[in-house]
């Protein structure tokens, strides 16, 4: 799950790169840092998820 999770974010980011997406917060090209910290703290959460399940 945290691999295509991490694949649609970064998909996402090079995206805003190239057009912006223009969702609050993330109107201009240099807010692509946003979607990378949003990428992290997902991942992070998706990994402490899988692990306290098991």
């Amino acid at each position: 799950m945290s691999k295509a999770l991490s694949l649609v974010i970064v998909a996402m980011m090079i995206i805003q790169l190239i057009k912006p997406l223009g969702l609050p917060g993330l109107r201009q090209r240099r807010d692509f840092w946003k979607l990378a910290v949003a990428a992290l703290a997902a991942i992070s959460l998706t990994m402490i998820l899988s692990h306290a399940t098991t």
